[in-house]
């Protein structure tokens, strides 16, 4: 009966085995820190140590918290950065290299450079390079210019860009090699065609290049809101949230209630909202998509 069940479903038993680790790394790392911060964020805590049942106490404090604020729109602000400079470079960056003939593994590995090397280190980096004063390097470069020094960090209506454009330099290079590689594994003789009918650069672009590359943009889209949607160490490096609260991100919020006032309910709290509109931002990315492909 057990021989006849195991042939039966043989390719069951051994894709299940095959997936169980993965599974259990899942569970453990995933969905058990999930649920824990679920049913945390219900409670008073000293410490880890859960003390009294609150509901949804933690949720209305924070709400009325005025850094909570401050926190969901310039999370939103981050990602709509992200999306002007961080989405279109990648791509431009992309169809530059694909169109170069001589010393595309030169450029390749240029612009994947900076994902190698470790983010808090690039942080202290362009720390130095947004220095105020005259010893900062985009001052120094700006000076040759007739400029004079700016306090580039504490200007509340450019930190937000500023910090995206470190992002974009830190991250930009991987995904252009995503884009890289869809760009080659298109047809030549779909470019050659358009080039006998006289198509300009741009034509071959618009009606051959991004109807090609669309579904991969629109999956690195979503990845990328969800990325942005949850940056930390590069506002926590470069300015700690400020100045007064203008490039403060929920994630860096969670940090200062979790590491700072050691609230670990309420960091809870506002992971569990963050997690939540990002499930919202999803389903009505995919629906809008779905719709435009009826």
């Amino acid at each position: 009966m057990i021989q006849g069940f195991f042939k039966k479903y043989k390719r069951d038993v051994v894709g299940w085995g095959i997936m169980l680790p993965t599974i259990l790394l899942f569970t453990f790392f995933i969905w058990e820190p999930l649920l824990a911060s679920i049913f945390m964020s219900f409670f008073k805590a000293q410490g880890i140590r859960l003390e009294k049942f609150m509901g949804f106490q933690n949720y209305v404090e924070v709400f009325q918290h005025p850094d909570f604020k401050a926190a969901f729109f310039n999370t939103f602000f981050y990602t709509f950065w992200s999306l002007i400079i961080g989405f279109i470079v990648p791509i431009i960056l992309a169809i530059a290299i694909n169109e170069i003939i001589h010393f595309k593994g030169f450029f390749r590995l240029s612009i994947y450079l900076p994902n190698v090397i470790p983010g808090l280190a690039v942080a202290i980096m362009w720390l130095y390079i947004y220095r105020a004063g005259k010893t900062g390097l985009l001052n120094i470069i700006l000076g040759n210019f007739g400029i004079p020094p700016q306090a580039w960090l504490t200007k509340s209506h450019l930190v937000i860009p500023l910090i995206v454009f470190f992002m974009t330099w830190r991250s930009a290079g991987a995904t252009t090699l995503i884009y890289l590689a869809a760009l080659q594994g298109i047809d030549s003789e779909l470019y050659e065609a358009a080039t006998i009918d006289g198509a300009s650069l741009w034509a071959r672009l618009r009606y051959i290049t991004f109807p090609q590359i669309y579904n991969l943009a629109r999956i690195l889209l979503i990845l990328q809101i969800i990325f942005v949607f949850q940056v930390l160490y590069e506002p926590l490096v470069l300015t700690n949230g400020g100045p007064n609260n203008a490039s403060i991100s929920l994630m860096l919020l969670v940090y200062k209630y979790a590491f700072e006032k050691f609230d670990y309910p309420k960091a809870a709290a506002i992971s569990v909202i963050i997690a939540i509109i990002l499930v919202i931002l999803t389903t009505v990315y995919n629906k809008i998509v779905k719709e435009n492909e009826m």
